[in-house]
């Protein structure tokens, strides 16, 4: 955390024991909490706003393709051009008489064993 070691911090903490003194250390560090609590509130709020300052320019720029888009797509086709009526794919159902009827049922597997399946012993 910005190239501060272990040692670094303990020479700090004693140093600061020395000149601010055991009484007054624990109101210190409250206070210094504090202020690195505010600073770092103020950052978040610093980026967020950037990051909404870049997702409106995003949005604009996207707002502004799809303007230019729609523009060559309505010059392209415009809403009074003369368009070919399409032609249906399916006008009525398939005559059924071509297709065989289906099986309701599977029919059964071959078997080989002559002896009705009620009566055989279970595997």
């Amino acid at each position: 955390m910005f190239g501060v070691d272990t040692s670094e911090l303990l020479v700090v903490a004693v140093v600061a024991l020395l000149f601010i003194g055991p009484k007054e250390l624990p109101r210190v560090m409250m206070m210094i909490g504090r202020w690195i609590g505010q600073v770092r509130g103020y950052a978040r709020h610093f980026t967020a706003g950037i990051e909404n300052v870049i997702r409106e320019a995003e949005l604009e720029e996207m707002e502004k393709k799809w303007r230019e888009e729609n523009v060559r797509i309505l010059a392209q086709y415009p809403a009074d051009g003369d368009y070919p009526e399409p032609t249906p794919v399916m006008t009525s159902l398939p005559p059924s008489d071509d297709q065989p009827s289906l099986p309701l049922e599977a029919p059964a597997a071959p078997d080989d064993d002559p002896t009705p399946p009620d009566e055989r012993p279970l595997p």
